[in-house]
């Protein structure tokens, strides 16, 4: 930094200068080679945009946004110098601004705060695209800063130009661009308060990406300007004083009253959670309450809260888990147990799990559905009988507590919950059984090991397409309060890797669970490895393209299935770690796997790769799933 800007050349500031107290700034930790504290507040004041990208990473600051992914370019230099210099915000430097988008989605899903994205004019803010389409359909608080050239610069042929108004189209909470600045304390304060509404947006009513598009004149760079360090003199001390954080409202709603039959489900689907734990207590005490079975979604935190879900809630101890039933798609394949396991009605909590056997179920059998979930979001693809309950499960999980009795330990459950208590008992056994026993290379037993041995309260990223299939079918309940995150709001494998970074920074050692060609879609993420603070373990499994296709028709159809479906890339995947500096491991054996996953390290990323065949997968998955399933 003092190589572009060389401090000699800054004037004093006047001794009667007011700064806010927090633009006083201090050395910033661990980075001797940045200026002092004065020396930073010269550069933040030097002129009229560096004013304003002051006022608005301050005003963000105070909001609670610690993170801001920065990409390079000239007309954002002040939002960049802004942010790098505020000793309370981590900016982070990012070459790819997908890559930046989607590590800012991964940080924002582990930190539940805003994240802002900083890019400059021009085709930059194009890049964010996907990842600001992820975060709307997945509620995922992000800031856009698009840097912009003044009116007089666009239609005319300036470089680095195009459109930039209403970028993102219906794909954000709000969009607005501001006015230019302007040594004016009306505008200046006409900017605080745009600012403050653009996070605000970012969380309520739904959280999602908020974008503001930033024009800005010369000088871009902080060149000192005498009227800016006049007008420094007469800034109000008090100018940041209301800019704090309103406090976070549930929405409470009224539940209607249920049906007279025992025959209820509740259906814990898709969700990452603030408090997984309070989440799932929230669940477990709803089940108890109504004595009804949780199928439980193995990209919900549910099934790895099995302690939660103890034979109190029945009048059987012989399997902790006995009313959490995770393998109901197996058990859904046998058209006997899905005729006499047909609901009445279903509570549905967040979105509808990722199995196409128990959404087609639900659409055959057609109960009385109402589906939880605090936002305005239609959550029906269904379209049946259903009901959306605008509220937490916590909320209604105490209205509920406020109006039943709890029946006693020894009290009968229903036969409808022994059928499903039953079923889940057998498939599980034989499936674990199976797996255990499996010697050779199935991508499936991957999932299966991680449930059993990855370390309490994991970060785990699950890549889209075959992975979060293989969780669904294989991941077994346990209580290593494991904490699973995905992009499953456009279901895209755009961005794997670079929301496991984003994920695992400054957090707990980390996993990434993915196919080859969802890390290869995503490999300028390496760019940024570096960068991370902490540990990122990438499980790897190569089945030489897509797997996922292989369980479609089109999969008959060859030619033009392997080459424009299965798309294999022969990469070798040791000398693209060994390109980026990423530590690489190709595993030999189930027992070498386990080995490698307690404990994880604690510092930079790792590649752990499996090598299976997709085509061979494919069949056997298909047999097993129905094979546990038969004669129950």
């Amino acid at each position: 930094m003092m190589g572009l800007f060389d401090s000699t050349d800054l004037p004093d500031l006047p001794d009667s200068i007011h700064l806010p107290d927090s633009i006083h700034l201090p050395d910033l930790p661990d980075s001797p080679g940045l200026p002092s504290g004065s020396e930073v507040a010269r550069l933040l004041w030097q002129n009229v945009n560096t004013i304003w990208a002051t006022v608005l990473a301050e005003t963000l600051y105070r909001l609670g946004v610690r993170s801001a992914m920065v990409c390079p370019g000239s007309r954002s230099a002040p939002l960049a110098v802004a942010f790098a210099l505020h000793p309370g915000i981590e900016a982070l430097s990012m070459l790819d601004e997908r890559s930046a988008a989607f590590w800012a989605i991964g940080l924002a899903r582990q930190t539940q705060q805003p994240v802002a994205l900083v890019c400059t004019s021009g085709t930059a803010g194009a890049n964010f695209y996907p990842a600001v389409i992820e975060a709307k359909e997945s509620k995922v608080p992000l800031l856009i800063l698009t840097a912009d050239r003044p009116a007089e610069l666009r239609d005319c042929n300036a470089g680095q130009t195009i459109d930039q108004q209403k970028l993102y189209g219906s794909f954000v909470n709000w969009y607005s661009e501001t006015t230019l600045p302007a040594l004016d304390l009306e505008l200046l304060s006409y900017f605080r308060q745009t600012v403050f509404y653009a996070w605000e947006r970012t969380q309520f009513p739904v959280a999602g990406p908020v974008h503001l598009n930033l024009p800005f004149r010369d000088p871009l760079a902080p060149v000192p300007q005498p009227a800016a360090l006049e007008f420094a003199t007469r800034f109000p001390t008090n100018f940041f004083d209301l800019v704090i954080p309103p406090p976070i409202a549930t929405p409470i709603a009224p539940f209607p009253t249920l049906p007279n039959s025992e025959r209820g489900l509740i259906i814990a689907g898709l969700a990452q959670p603030r408090s997984p734990q309070t989440y799932c207590q929230a669940i477990f005490n709803l089940a108890k309450l109504l004595r009804v079975p949780v199928l439980a979604e193995a990209l919900s935190p549910v099934r790895n809260q099995s302690h939660l879900y103890h034979s109190d809630l029945a009048n059987s101890a012989q399997n902790d888990s006995t009313v959490l039933i995770s393998t109901y798609d197996a058990i859904l394949r046998q058209s006997d147990w899905a005729d006499k396991l047909q609901p009445d009605w279903v509570i549905r909590i967040g979105e509808m799990p990722t199995s196409k056997v128990l959404r087609q179920w639900l659409k055959q059998t057609q109960p009385q559905q109402w589906i939880i979930d605090p936002t305005d979001r239609n959550l029906d693809p269904l379209h049946g009988a259903t009901q959306h309950i605008r509220t937490s499960i916590e909320s209604v999980s105490q209205q509920f507590q406020a109006v039943l009795t709890i029946a006693p330990s020894n009290a009968e459950d229903s036969a409808y919950l022994h059928l499903w208590r039953s079923a889940e008992t057998q498939t599980r056994q034989r499936l674990d059984r199976a797996l255990a026993n499996l010697e050779t290379w199935f991508e499936g037993k991957v999932s299966w090991l991680l449930s059993r041995h990855l370390p309490i309260e994991t970060p785990l990223f699950v890549a889209s397409s075959t992975p979060v299939r293989d969780m669904e079918f294989f991941w077994q309940p346990n209580s290593r309060a494991i904490q699973p995150y995905f992009n499953r709001g456009a279901n895209g494998i755009d961005g794997t890797l670079s929301t496991a970074l984003g994920i695992a920074h400054r957090n707990r050692s980390s996993v990434l669970l993915t196919g080859d060609l969802a890390l290869l879609h995503d490999t300028n993420g390496f760019l940024a490895s570096r960068q991370l603070v902490g540990h990122l373990t990438i499980v790897l499994i190569n089945n030489q393209g897509g797997g996922i296709f292989e369980s479609l028709p089109i999969a008959q159809f060859d030619p033009p299935f392997e080459q424009f479906f299965a798309t294999p890339q022969a990469i070798d995947f040791q000398q693209l770690c060994q390109t980026y500096g990423v530590d690489y491991v190709r595993i030999e054996s189930w027992a070498h796997l386990i080995n490698c996953l307690a404990p994880l390290p604690s510092q930079g990323v790792r590649v752990l790769e499996v090598q299976c065949d997709r085509k061979a997968d494919a069949q056997f998955r298909r047999e097993l799933l129905m094979r546990i399933g038969e004669n129950l």
